[in-house]
């Protein structure tokens, strides 16, 4: 994909529905009883991988490009897989799929692509293994493929070191087929869509501060779910809008959940022009239309509590620290490292190569910006979030650039560069 800068952006964009949610949806409706309906889905290949891993369980699964049915089977309906479960790129269906996997009454296998092979598995299966499970690394480092033998499980108070919502969830779907009362509780709240998506469906969960609490229930409820636009794909646009000159864009039907919007907070700590428009509320997740503007940007702290309501957002992050003037520092965000690539290491290689001031830290980088970033060849590494960045960063550059790798946002945004080109003056 080559890119060359663009006088203004301009327009309305409708960005594809939260991945988070369509995993989680999939996953409940397959465990709950009747017929799941779910409304914008997004139709990327993580989110299909865990469509095709419950299909392999028995589930049967509609998708008709838009709306997914899935025809639940209850709790304890799922039935062995014939076959390795493979869920591809998808970080989220390997963690949350393990938690609803360890309480079975069967043996399978789960297995993923070169990047879920090197990703860390240590922090599911240690809770996991306290609440009885047997999760077994097949390679013996921690890392999939993962060996996972139903058992009988117990409910356990876990103090997870990191704040990270797969984590958490797994424990709790877990916790779904444990006797007695399961808990996590996190450093900093981590995005809560398996809670809010668990009490829609009849789950019995409570939420205190940093603490979920989930008792089991007999039975789990389908329902119709219609997914929100996914913030950390809108986020490309709003770094666009307030980068490029002259640019105004309306994002439609933008999920704002509070532990998802840190990019906001950011945008407008940077100075950036954001607002909220037709504020409400769509089974029980806040949504709104951004408005977004040109604005001229100036350095950050991110840092802190904030860092797990935008972990993904940070490459873009970055891009517009680029075009801000003065320093942003970026720390506190060690989780990067293991992402669908380093990306603390590859957002600085890619950000040098435009001539950009920056230098990576062992949680973060620092950079100084103000000067105009020039068009290099940008190695995405195939990861989606690195290639969507600097797509946005080559629209506010001088000369050219080329991004290698850049069909990897089918992961999440398979439509991304035509949405983002049609906006272009």
């Amino acid at each position: 994909m080559k890119i060359t800068r663009t006088n203004a952006l301009k327009g309305t964009v409708s960005v594809p529905g939260d991945k988070s949610i369509s995993h989680r949806s999939v996953m409940l409706g397959s465990i709950a009883d009747g017929i799941t309906e779910v409304h914008h889905f997004l139709q990327g290949a993580d989110c299909l991988s865990s469509i095709a891993c419950f299909r392999q369980m028995g589930i049967h699964i509609e998708n008709d490009g838009n709306i997914v049915r899935i025809h639940g089977q209850g709790l304890h309906g799922l039935k062995s897989p014939s076959d390795v479960l493979d869920t591809g790129n998808s970080g989220t269906t390997t963690r949350l799929m393990s938690g609803i996997l360890s309480g079975q009454n069967f043996e399978c296998v789960i297995n993923g692509d070169a990047s879920i092979q090197s990703r860390p598995m240590k922090r599911i299966i240690t809770p996991l293994s306290m609440m009885g499970a047997s999760i077994e690394s097949l390679r013996g480092n921690d890392c999939a493929p993962l060996k996972i033998t139903g058992q009988k499980l117990h409910g356990i108070h876990y103090d997870s070191p990191v704040s990270s919502a797969q984590v958490k969830s797994a424990i709790l779907l877990a916790g779904l087929y444990a006797e007695g009362e399961t808990s996590v509780t996190e450093p900093v709240l981590s995005r809560n869509h398996t809670e809010l998506m668990l009490k829609g469906c009849g789950g019995d969960i409570t939420s205190v501060g940093t603490t979920a609490t989930l008792r089991p229930v007999k039975r789990l409820e389908a329902q119709k779910i219609v997914v929100p636009g996914d913030i950390s794909s809108a986020a490309y646009f709003m770094a666009a809008g307030l980068i490029v000159p002259s640019s105004e864009i309306c994002i439609e039907n933008v999920g704002i959940n509070p532990t998802r919007d840190g990019m906001i907070r950011v945008c407008q700590a940077m100075g950036g022009d954001i607002k909220l428009e037709n504020v409400h509320e769509v089974c029980g997740e806040p949504v709104a239309d951004i408005i977004v503007r040109h604005s001229s940007l100036h350095g950050t702290v991110v840092e802190g509590e904030i860092i797990p309501t935008l972990i993904d957002e940070l490459p873009i992050i970055a891009v517009m620290a680029a075009f801000a003037e003065g320093q942003t520092i970026i720390r506190d965000a060690a989780e990067l490292k293991v992402k669908e690539s380093d990306r603390i290491a590859v957002m600085s290689e890619n950000l040098t190569a435009m001539g950009v001031d920056v230098t990576p830290t062992d949680d973060g980088m620092i950079i100084n910006g103000g000067k105009m970033p020039h068009g290099a060849q940008i190695q995405s590494h195939l990861d989606h979030r690195i290639a969507m960045s600097f797509a946005v960063a080559a629209l506010a550059s001088e000369g050219e650039t080329e991004i290698i790798g850049s069909d990897c946002v089918n992961i999440s945004y398979p439509t991304f560069y035509r949405d983002l080109f049609q906006l272009a003056k």
